[in-house]
């Protein structure tokens, strides 16, 4: 049977996973799998598994990370990022980082029920949870499970502090829940960009509205009240960097109050699978792209180390460092994030959500 056909995918491979000592091993696909493609090669379709978990919020005491709690409705994401950190988890699964962790996806339809157990809870703290810290929130499976959107009705029903990450414009869809929650100074959004070029963001992030789209939703909600960031990450040396500039001024005019940049991290997985993706698509730079990263890197494909992890270290960090001020100064980007307010929280009443 011929090799499935990964055309519109991020990763170029499916490598089997290796670091937790997992047996390789061959799944009967499922029938729509097996649909032959024009040329002969069977198309991969993205498939969806139910996971219940018997919790929804993580923790974490990363003195490098602005918040101590979030949710992930999803595991993988159709977004197919290359050089997305989040790839190795699909490694517990016994999946491949690989083209597995944009086609194989994990939902969790009762995010928001477990959020309610959660929050219910005598002596509960209340803290700003992050949506999108591992897999984007509004990839395109929300269309069909509306799971964030849950979440977020629960977090304004009870007046909870939320952010979210997202590279997607539907989180427009959201807006009628975002406004009346920004009003009350619970939510804030940070929208990625991190190309203007169309060709670049279609191989990096294949599956991801383009650009416009993103800057588009960045302008609409800032123009309903909604404060929404520029994220320009990751910087990937020699590929994005030269745009750096160019993404200041347009966050700046598409009404982004304040933005952010992060170079690219190559954890565990990632950095062969963008190795492999480099050979692919940028040849002639492939080792000048891997050459500047171990620069940023401490000579090695990935700081895991805190702090240093966020901003790089050497000439090349300090460089990027320098033009990320110069241009924010320049078109008047402020590198501040929205207080989210905690004093408004009121648990839920009884084992049912309140209808708004």
């Amino acid at each position: 049977m011929p090799v499935e056909s990964n055309s519109g995918r991020g990763a170029t491979r499916n490598p089997t996973p290796t670091r937790f000592n997992l047996k390789e091993h061959f799944v009967e696909a499922d029938w729509l799998d097996e649909v032959e493609a024009l040329d002969g090669v069977p198309k991969r379709r993205t498939t969806v598994t139910i996971e219940r978990p018997k919790s929804i919020l993580t923790r974490n005491s990363s003195p490098d990370i602005g918040f101590d709690r979030s949710i992930n409705a999803y595991r993988g994401c159709e977004h197919g990022c290359i050089y997305c950190f989040a790839r190795p988890t699909h490694a517990f699964h016994d999946l491949s980082p690989g083209v597995d962790f944009e086609s194989r996806l994990f939902v969790k339809p009762d995010a928001a029920q477990l959020l309610h157990a959660a929050l219910s809870r005598p002596g509960y703290e209340c803290r700003p949870i992050a949506m999108g810290t591992n897999t984007d929130p509004y990839q395109p499976i929300e269309d069909r499970w509306r799971i964030t959107r849950s979440v977020i009705e629960l977090l304004l029903e009870t007046r909870h502090p939320f952010t979210i990450t997202t590279k997607s414009d539907r989180v427009l869809r959201d807006l009628d829940l975002l406004k009346p929650a920004a009003e009350l100074g619970i939510a804030s959004v940070a929208l990625s960009v991190t190309s203007l070029d169309t060709k670049v963001a279609r191989t990096l992030e294949p599956r991801a509205p383009q650009p416009r789209k993103r800057l588009a939703a960045v302008k609409a909600l800032n123009a309903a009240g909604v404060p929404c960031y520029v994220a320009i990450a990751p910087v990937v040396p020699q590929i994005t960097d030269h745009e750096l500039e160019h993404i200041v001024q347009a966050a700046v005019e598409a009404g982004a109050p304040g933005g952010f940049y992060l170079p690219v991290r190559l954890p565990h997985e990632v950095a062969p699978l963008f190795r492999a993706w480099l050979e692919e698509h940028y040849p002639d730079r492939a080792s000048k792209v891997m050459a500047t990263i171990h620069s940023l890197r401490g000579g090695r494909d990935n700081d895991p180390n805190f702090f240093s992890r966020m901003r790089g270290q050497g000439p090349w960090a300090e460089l990027i460092r320098t033009r990320f001020e110069i241009a924010a100064k320049k078109y008047g980007l402020r590198n501040v994030k929205f207080p989210l307010r905690t004093d408004l929280f009121r648990p839920p009443e009884g084992n049912q959500m309140r209808l708004l």
